[in-house]
């Protein structure tokens, strides 16, 4: 079945994120800021704990294997993401969102569309958003957009103070980047997978979700765009070593 329930959500958390920002006077206090930061990776990091759990079956010596499968995909995913300098496109395409929003801060946004184009690279460049629209068109497992709707809502209450509606909007090329990234993963990757193939999928991206925590919850600066390519290194390294 056909389903873009994550992107969904995303789509509706920011719309509801702007709201709420434009119906508030004030923005949100500090307190209330690291409230809803500590909960949105204390979820991160259940659900990807869930998923790594939910996709390893077998006796113990069979469920290890597979978890250090997950995690040498993670190891290897990284390294083809330095190759091709992922993190360095990231960065270049927050750049360009956070020059347009330093710049809507000092004076009122001349351009309507810099509000819509700040937004939609944001929220869309996320490697949250990328890992969950992948786990939603794998297993309709959605909860990594959906806290992602959380995240994305609670900084369009403040985006949407500086550049008003136009900020909002960005909802609809959020909605159409991760359904099209979901129903390409259920039309055109899932019949290349084995069972086998897919729980690795699922097991990295669990694996790559608690590593998002650890930028969540600001311990340290993780390069999160080059560990991306893990996704498509664990089924070839399942199917390596199912070989051996």
């Amino acid at each position: 079945m056909v389903t873009t329930i994550g992107a969904f959500l995303n789509a509706v958390g920011i719309l509801l994120g702007a709201i709420l920002g434009l119906a508030q006077r004030e923005p949100l206090s500090l307190r209330t800021q690291l409230f809803f930061r500590n909960g949105i990776g204390a979820f991160t990091f259940f659900f990807g704990v869930r998923l790594i759990y939910m996709s390893v079956s077998g006796s113990f010596l069979s469920c290890a294997k597979q978890i250090f499968i997950a995690f040498l995909a993670v190891v290897f995913g990284f390294w083809v993401g330095k190759l091709f300098r992922l993190q360095k496109a990231s960065n270049y395409l927050g750049r360009l969102a956070g020059s347009a929003i330093v710049a809507a801060q000092k004076q009122p946004p001349r351009n309507s569309t810099d509000g819509f184009n700040a937004c939609a690279i944001l929220f869309c460049a996320a490697p949250l958003g990328i890992v969950g629209a992948v786990t939603d068109g794998l297993s309709n497992y959605f909860y990594f957009l959906a806290v992602k709707a959380v995240m994305d809502g609670l900084a369009m209450t403040g985006f949407v103070r500086v550049f008003r509606l136009s900020a909002a909007v960005s909802a609809i090329p959020v909605f159409i980047f991760f359904s099209a990234v979901s129903l390409a993963i259920q039309l055109y990757a899932m019949p290349l997978l084995d069972p086998r193939g897919l729980n690795s999928v699922n097991a990295a991206a669990g694996v790559l979700a608690c590593i998002i925590t650890i930028v969540i919850f600001e311990i340290r600066k993780v390069e999160l765009a080059n560990y991306l390519p893990a996704l498509i290194v664990a089924p070839l390294l399942t199917k390596l070593f199912s070989h051996h």
